[in-house]
């Protein structure tokens, strides 16, 4: 069974560290070196000091340092946290998406109650191992989906976050809202709802094999649970978006694919797309001789796992048509291959079978901010 609880959130004191906005920064896969220096600029307590560190032993030292100065307040009483965004997405419309965070026990995949849906690496599950042994705690939550169309959670929780939230960031696109729940009896009404689901990762697969390896080396109790943002799928706003590929070299189609080129460009391509039945593979691609839809008839694959087997090396990846299109018209690039996002069913039905997707096959849109709450381990 799913195991959640609230939790005594470790949070910035604004009135020593300046505005919350200043502190806040996407998960450390998504910040480039560039970017990082942005967000060392906003604030020297910004999280990307913590999550994108010169070394994991500066992470911990300073993650110390700030808990002793109280730079980082410890919450008073456990609590789940109601969560509200409201952003401009990929698509250029504006986005509503609700949740709350709490903390969930960690299961092993075979157990049924947690299941990824994409594939993860070596490579950076050993970082952020050594990040997370020097910091002991969670600097960033990760998002667990569950189904719930009685929607029990929401009837608790949401009634409770009214009046000025308790923490709030806000950049050009987009703003994010917490309140704290206390209530026992609404606790309890969530605790029960989500005991007998199962919880599908949709962001932060890495993160949490993670946590269950240092678990399993330190065998603390306060190691055996993580931080993270939970969303039904029916009735949050939850949406996926694709991640389009930009490539320097564009592998040979013929053969192994249909090809029909579209008039219009681009974006005619993908609407055009969208009306392509989903039981086979499809996705556009876009060069300098214009746009086509690519399809593989007869098979039974995830649009990225057809695409993966092109074998493309040197891949850019982007949330944005304007911008994967942008780098083919400049000359930056060979071709883009623009993609449809999978559903929410196609994603739990991966899951449920015991697979996984290739990498960014999926894009939760926005990322959750890391520096909201931390949850000491």
């Amino acid at each position: 069974m799913a195991v959640v609880q609230p939790f005594r959130a470790l949070r910035y004191d604004e009135r020593r560290t300046g505005p919350l906005a200043d502190l806040v920064a996407p998960p450390y896969d998504v910040i480039t070196a560039v970017e990082r220096g942005r967000y060392l600029e906003r604030s020297p307590y910004n999280v990307a000091r913590l999550i994108v560190p010169e070394t994991p032993g500066e992470a911990g030292e300073l993650f110390r340092t700030w808990r002793r100065d109280r730079v980082l307040v410890e919450e008073a009483e456990p609590a789940l946290w109601w969560l509200r965004e409201e952003y401009e997405g990929p698509d250029g419309e504006r986005h509503s998406r609700e949740g709350f965070f709490g903390t969930v026990d960690l299961e092993p995949y075979e157990r049924g109650v947690v299941l990824p849906h994409e594939r993860t690496y070596e490579e950076a599950k050993r970082s952020q191992l050594e990040l997370l042994r020097a910091v002991r705690a969670n600097l960033s939550p990760i998002m667990l989906l569950y189904d719930d169309p009685e929607h029990r959670p929401r009837h608790v929780l949401a009634p409770l976050a009214t009046g000025d939230p308790v923490l709030e960031a806000s950049d050009a696109f987009s703003t994010t809202r917490l309140w704290r729940i206390t209530d026992g009896e609404a606790i309890e009404e969530v605790r029960e709802a989500l005991a007998e689901l199962s919880l599908v990762i949709a962001d932060g697969h890495h993160r949490y094999e993670t946590a269950l390896r240092f678990h399993q080396e330190d065998r603390s109790p306060s190691s055996g649970a993580m931080m993270a943002v939970f969303s039904n799928t029916m009735g949050e706003g939850l949406v996926i978006f694709p991640t389009h590929r930009v490539v320097r070299e564009l592998p040979d189609l013929n053969g192994r694919f249909s090809v029909t080129p579209v008039d219009g460009g681009a974006h005619e391509a993908l609407r055009r797309l969208e009306r392509v039945e989903r039981g086979h593979p499809a996705f556009v691609v876009y060069r300098a001789g214009g746009a086509a839809i690519v399809e593989a008839r007869g098979e039974r694959q995830l649009d990225t796992v057809a695409l993966e087997r092109l074998g493309i090396e040197s891949v850019r990846f982007t949330p944005r048509t304007d911008e994967a299109v942008g780098l083919v018209d400049a000359g930056e690039a060979a071709a883009a291959f623009l993609l449809r996002a999978p559903t929410l069913e196609q994603v739990r039905a991966v899951a449920e079978a015991g697979q996984t997707m290739p990498q960014k096959s999926t894009y939760f849109y926005p990322k959750l901010l890391s520096g909201l709450l931390f949850h000491v381990v």
